[in-house]
This record gives C-alpha cells, structure tokens and sequence, in this order.
C-alpha cells in the first residue's frame, strides 16, 4: 500500500496556526519572524511545515535577520524544502527591508547628531564588503539635500574628486558637509588616508563658505565619528 504524503502547506493547517490568517486578525506585530517568512515561502518540505523550516533557517544565523539577508541564493537553496523561487523571495524580501530601512532615515533630513547620520547612511555603506565613500550634502538648516558616492574602492587621496564635492555643493545649495565611509574589516580606527582626506575636504570647502561637519567611519553595526572624536 503506499502511504499518503503530508501535506504541510499553510493552508493544510489549523485555522490557529496560519500565519496569513494570524497576520490579518491580530496583526503583523503577533507575528515571529519564522512566520513572516513562512509567509513568503507558503509551505515547507516533508518532514517539517514552513514555520518549523524557517525557525531552522533563522536558527542557522543566530535568529539574526540581518545575517538572514547576506545569505546568498545558494546558501537558502541548502535547505530542504527552499528551491530557488523560495529562496529569491527571501532574499527580495530581506533587501526591500533594508532600503525601507534607509528610506525612513531620509525621510527624517534633519541630522542632529552622529548617530542620525549613522542611521542615514549605514543601510548604505554598513554591510559592504568594499570600501565606498559618500558625501552627505545639507543645507543650513542642517537637512538632508542629497547623498553622493564619490569613490568605490580603496580610499586613497587621489581617488577623493575636490572639484567634483565642491561642484556639487555649489549646484545643489549646500552649505554644510558631511563625509562618510565603510570599513568592510569592521575596524573603527581611522587611518593616516582617513584624516588626510578629511582636512583636504575641510580646507577646500572652507574656501567657499561650506563646512564639513563632520566625518564617518562606518560599520555594520558601529561607528566612528571625527566631530565627537575632535579631530576635525
């Protein structure tokens, strides 16, 4: 006699445990995060329903969605039951959080301090694995303009365009600057290139009445300030 499969799909389940049906009576907060991603997903393998595969998922990064989100296709696809249509949902879903991430940070403009810049700029830079280093334009009232990145790579002097910051500065009204970068190596310490750059921007803005308030040395999930340091 063959034996009837299991089905583990969601909509198999107690009408309690459907995380759709949880969503939509007691809201997205109700949720875990194993069951909004089961959500995405919309069924499991075998031997285990969506939540349970996805509580495995999570498990293997610590339950650290951040982590969640630098797995590649290939590493979700290792799981049983996350082919590759699964496993790109997760990855589309995980990054659309990311940038929502940064959007609200901009919707904020004004920078108050350090940490708001960190906010503004480390879905942007935090989680690379090169180097990018990216000017942050204000206007008087300490508000967001707009955010370049001026170099990828590795930050040396000759890679830092004065003519182009400053230009940019001019045509977008800017009077105050902020300079940002990552370290992928996760150090926080500045280099000699790091300050040397600084005080080059510094002294080149000054000459048109633009400050550079300050400068950022990111990482994923820390930073370095020069302006709380006093070295600019």
């Amino acid at each position: 006699m063959t034996e009837k499969k299991t089905s583990f799909s969601i909509k198999n389940w107690n009408q309690d445990d459907q995380p759709r049906e949880k969503l939509l009576y007691k809201g997205k907060s109700a949720l875990s995060d194993a069951e909004l991603v089961a959500i995405l997903i919309g069924s499991g393998n075998r031997e285990e329903s969506a939540v349970a595969l996805c509580k495995r998922i999570l498990a293997s990064v610590d339950n650290n969605l951040s982590e969640l989100g630098k797995l590649s296709i290939k590493q979700l696809m290792a799981f049983k039951g996350i082919g590759e249509a699964k496993a790109i949902t997760i990855a589309a879903a995980l990054e659309l959080g990311r940038r929502r991430r940064g959007e609200e940070a901009l919707e904020k403009k004004r920078i108050t301090s350090s940490a708001s810049v960190f906010e503004l700029m480390q879905p942007v830079i935090g989680e690379l694995e090169h180097e990018e280093f990216w000017i942050v334009y204000l206007n008087n009232s300490n508000k967001v303009i707009q955010k370049n990145q001026l170099s990828k790579g590795g930050i040396t002097g000759t890679l830092v365009d004065v003519r182009l910051v400053l230009k940019t500065a001019l045509e977008t009204g800017a009077t105050a600057l902020i300079l940002a970068h990552n370290h992928p190596s996760g150090t926080l310490k500045p280099s000699e290139a790091d300050k040397q750059i600084t005080q080059k921007l510094k002294s080149a803005a000054l000459s048109l009445d633009i400050k550079v308030l300050d400068h950022l040395i990111i990482t994923e999930k820390a930073y370095f300030s020069f302006a709380d340091e006093a070295l600019l």
